[in-house]
């Protein structure tokens, strides 16, 4: 072999290495933010996030930081038939595996045992390995998140 092909050998394989580390990073690491607080004491503290955010039916997986020093993760997603909903990365079964959950198309999968769950599901169906439910309001503009409720999901990182 040559050293012009050496050397196009290698470009290749670099380059063929670097995407498969950049598409991998995006679904290990698939969290948008920290949660950002609004002021209030810890009974009437909320997080909030733009409706617009959610728009395109796009899961965001966000994160909270608690008092405990846990992090407590969750995603909002606005699903097939329009409802914005939230819920833990995390379910009753799979927890103590830490990986959550990924969007595929309009179903949610978990990254432990596969299982898929239609996005129209979350915060109905509960329980098992069905993503973890998180309340929330939603208004014209805003989706509104209680911190104390942010904090019932602690259980779910309790590694």
């Amino acid at each position: 072999m040559t050293i012009q092909n050496k050397s196009r050998v290698f470009l290749k394989t670099t380059i063929a290495t670097l995407t498969f580390f950049l598409s991998l990073s995006a679904v290990i690491m698939p969290f948008n933010t920290s949660a950002k607080e609004k002021p209030g004491n810890s009974a009437s503290a909320v997080v909030t996030y733009p409706v617009a955010d959610f728009a395109d039916g796009k899961a965001r997986h966000f994160q909270y930081k608690t008092p405990k020093g846990k992090t407590v993760r969750y995603f909002i997603v606005r699903s097939s038939d329009g409802v914005i909903r939230a819920a833990f990365d995390a379910c009753d079964v799979c927890w103590p595996a830490g990986k959550g959950y990924y969007q595929e198309g309009d179903i949610m999968v978990c990254r432990n045992c596969g299982r898929k769950f239609p996005s129209n599901k979350v915060n109905v169906v509960t329980g098992g390995c069905n993503p973890g439910a998180l309340n929330r309001q939603v208004t014209q503009t805003q989706v509104i998140i209680q911190v104390k409720d942010i904090l019932e999901g602690e259980r779910y990182y309790n590694f």
